[in-house]
């Protein structure tokens, strides 16, 4: 049986469109980054910085649309390490921040990094840096907030418990009456606390913080005073003693809007997505010459 023209044309253009919309997710995010790419060598030139971003937003898989979670990795500080060693000593760093946080390790390597960089360090929080992403933060000379920003604890955590916590069964509790599982995420919890402590004072006195205020300091934001999603505003941060400024540039939002979230469902956030400005008010018009000609003076 053979197939008419017409029919051969139409299942071309439908392989074709098929095809086409197959690799539209893969073209789309390509477009995307060379956009990043694009803004961030714009900044660099802007501020005579290096900028390393590290933003962590949901994705999705290209094909299947499948969700993925990100957090500060290993890969991630092998990156930031890579580019704070492509950097020069005289260089100024800005650091971009939207993270949730992640692994100690990756989060302290960082840290590390930027607090023996030579040049000023900026870090950028124009939504939120928490957990590991606010070591990070610390770690740098100044940071910039949005003004409704946060930061978060440092404190540790012990599996899926907070260290403090787990800690505060040993004081409700007789040792007779608490079994060797929770005994065993005690002592690593008392561990953690006293590294993480550790930790922040040394970033805060690299950075130039006396120690007594440093160990103040460290011991507010680790020792589990907090929640460990507790948001920690930009004015409580300068209350704190630490460098934080509100005038977040322009483009840092502009980048952030490059790194969008995927599509899954209807937002429940809908607003026209352009800027409002006050209109001017009118100048008062004045009178047709011929009325002005004919309106009497007052006695």
């Amino acid at each position: 049986m053979e197939h008419s023209p017409l029919s051969a044309l139409l299942s071309q253009l439908f392989w074709l469109f098929f095809i086409f919309l197959a690799l539209m997710p893969m073209l789309r995010q390509r477009m995307l980054e060379s956009a990043r790419l694009s803004l961030i060598r714009q900044i660099e030139k802007k501020r005579g910085t290096r900028v390393i971003v590290l933003i962590h937003r949901q994705e999705s898989l290209a094909l299947f649309g499948v969700p993925l979670f990100r957090f500060i990795s290993i890969e991630d500080s092998e990156e930031v390490l890579r580019a704070i060693r492509m950097t020069p000593p005289d260089m100024p760093i800005d650091i971009i921040l939207h993270t949730p946080g992640g692994l100690v390790l990756a989060s302290q390597q960082i840290a590390c990094a930027l607090c023996d960089h030579p040049a000023k360090v900026t870090a950028f929080v124009p939504h939120y840096a928490m957990s590991g992403g606010t070591l990070i933060a610390l770690a740098a000379d100044e940071i910039v907030m949005d003004p409704h920003a946060m930061l978060g604890p440092v404190d540790p955590q012990v599996g899926q418990y907070p260290a403090a916590s787990v800690l505060k069964v040993l004081e409700q509790k007789p040792i007779s009456e608490i079994d060797d599982q929770t005994l065993i995420l005690a002592d690593i919890s008392r561990k953690a606390l006293q590294q993480a402590y550790e930790l922040v004072k040394s970033v805060l006195m690299t950075n130039g913080m006396e120690e007594s205020r440093a160990s103040a300091l460290a011991d507010q934001l680790t020792q589990g005073y907090y929640t460990h999603d507790y948001p920690i505003t930009a004015s409580m941060l300068q209350s704190m003693g630490l460098p934080v400024r509100t005038d977040l540039p322009a483009e840092i939002y502009q980048l952030m809007a490059l790194y969008p979230q995927p599509a899954q469902r209807s937002s429940g956030v809908e607003y026209v997505p352009v800027p409002y400005h006050p209109e001017p008010a009118a100048p008062p018009q004045r009178a047709p010459a011929a009325r002005r000609r004919n309106a009497k003076l007052p006695n």
